[in-house]
């Protein structure tokens, strides 16, 4: 698993500012001196060595109209994977991770409403066996930016804002 320099500019380029196009390949190929074949081959390799999960966009649930909140589970020792799988299964999950704690597993869901949102829960909680369930609402929204320096310019760069701020 390596990264030439045109591949850090690609990722660079990808975490500020991932085109809404048609074509979102050919722009960024643009930007770093590639066509579009070559840009997405470059894209799609790296994401199969790993050096990012996924592609996708960020909106704010609540100016959707969505509920959020941030669940922990004790979950039994080996037991976490399937739980984990219980839970991604369901398309408003956006985090999921297993922390070496009382409550080791945690994931955040969004979902159009509150009683959705508690109907999800109760769903993976009964489904998973788990009845040692947090559920923390999110009071106060945070937006936190984090900028990875792949070219080796500077340093990553972090800000958290309060919305509205």
């Amino acid at each position: 698993m390596t990264m030439d320099a045109v591949d850090r500019k690609l990722l660079g380029v990808m975490q500020d500012r991932f085109p809404v196009s048609s074509r979102p390949y050919l722009e960024l190929g643009g930007e770093v001196g590639l066509d579009e074949a070559e840009a997405l081959r470059r894209v799609r390799r790296l994401r199969e060595e790993g050096f990012f999960h996924r592609v996708g966009a960020s909106f704010d649930s609540k100016k959707l109209g969505h509920s959020s909140t941030l669940v922990g589970m004790k979950v039994t020792a080996g037991h976490v994977e399937r739980v984990a799988a219980a839970a991604c299964r369901h398309p408003g999950v956006t985090h999921c991770y297993e922390r070496d704690d009382e409550y080791n597993l945690w994931f955040t869901i969004i979902a159009p409403s509150v009683d959705m949102l508690q109907d999800i829960l109760q769903e993976v909680s009964r489904e998973a066996g788990v009845n040692d369930v947090l559920d923390l609402p999110a009071t106060s929204v945070f937006k936190i930016r984090v900028h990875f320096d792949l070219e080796g310019v500077g340093r990553a760069q972090d800000r958290v804002q309060r919305k509205g701020d």
